[in-house]
């Protein structure tokens, strides 16, 4: 599937990816390949972008996270860690 992770300040991943894991305002939700249509306010944490063997995180701060045809996209008020662009 295909990951986007951007904010005001930088897009700080856009590639391909096995796996998401993002803090939702109520908890953590976890993203797989052909996902149903899903959408969530963000939180405050870690957000894990996995592909293969490679594990990225950022520190991400309020936004949303919207899943739509294979698609992960997250918006984020503040994001800070690893940047990753293919």
């Amino acid at each position: 599937m295909q990951v986007t992770v951007i904010s005001p300040e930088a897009s700080m991943f856009d590639g391909e990816a096995d796996a998401v894991v993002a803090p939702a305002f109520d908890g953590q939700v976890g993203i797989l390949p052909n996902h149903a249509p899903f959408m969530t306010l963000l939180g405050e944490g870690t957000l894990t972008v996995r592909r293969a063997d490679t594990v990225s995180r950022f520190s991400v701060r309020g936004g949303f996270l919207q899943v739509v045809n294979n698609r992960v996209r997250v918006v984020t008020e503040h994001v800070q860690g690893e940047s990753h662009a293919s």
